[in-house]
């Protein structure tokens, strides 16, 4: 249980807000069994180089056999977002290439994500576009 540390949803919020980002929080599941197991939470953020991030944790991960301490969230699933609609981003980076989301991400790696995101000149795009290279 200690190979990853559990993100929750104030928590990547945080790590967003720290990164200059403006940010949304939704949570969607309670504790209870009777509530949708589809996410335990998502985060929306917006960098003012107008890239944006969706990060989703779909659903807990159980650690031990009866769901008694074990209930985590230690990986999410991140979008990238240009101008509102999913996008990749352009050559030369470690995430988001030729896909628009990258999936089972722990914390460490998401905070790479978010300083790879938040420092993008948006230009780029536009130059990779003009050599034919996007």
């Amino acid at each position: 249980m200690d190979e990853f540390k559990p993100m929750t949803a104030e928590s990547v919020g945080s790590l967003l807000e720290e990164a200059g980002a403006e940010v949304l929080v939704r949570s969607g599941r309670s504790e209870s069994y009777g509530a949708p197991r589809e996410f335990s939470f998502e985060v929306k953020a917006t960098f003012s180089n107008g890239m944006g991030l969706h990060v989703l944790a779909r659903q807990f991960n159980y650690r031990d056999p009866w769901e008694a301490q074990g209930r985590i969230n230690d990986m999410v699933d991140v979008s990238l977002l240009r101008a509102g609609s999913y996008t990749s981003l352009p050559k030369g980076f470690d995430y988001f290439q030729g896909i628009d989301e990258e999936c089972g991400l722990d914390e460490e790696r998401l905070k790479e994500v978010i300083a790879c995101v938040s420092g993008l000149n948006p230009k780029l795009y536009l130059l990779q576009e003009m050599t034919g290279d996007l």
